[in-house]
């Protein structure tokens, strides 16, 4: 599955898919086969990080 590549377009994306599909940033990296390394060093890369707490991305 492709993701988007615009880093605000793919964090709403995730957080999307994170609220209404997926109890955790695993789970929705295993399911979508994506490097959980690589999603977090592009969000974190304008600002955001994985808050496990709230499961999303701020």
């Amino acid at each position: 599955m492709s993701i988007p590549n615009d880093p605000i377009i793919l964090l709403s994306y995730i957080n999307t898919q994170l609220r209404d599909n997926y109890e955790s940033l695993d789970e929705l990296c295993a399911s979508l086969d994506i490097d959980r390394s690589e999603l977090c060093e592009k969000l974190g890369a304008v600002g955001f990080v994985y808050d496990e707490t709230t499961n999303q991305f701020k």
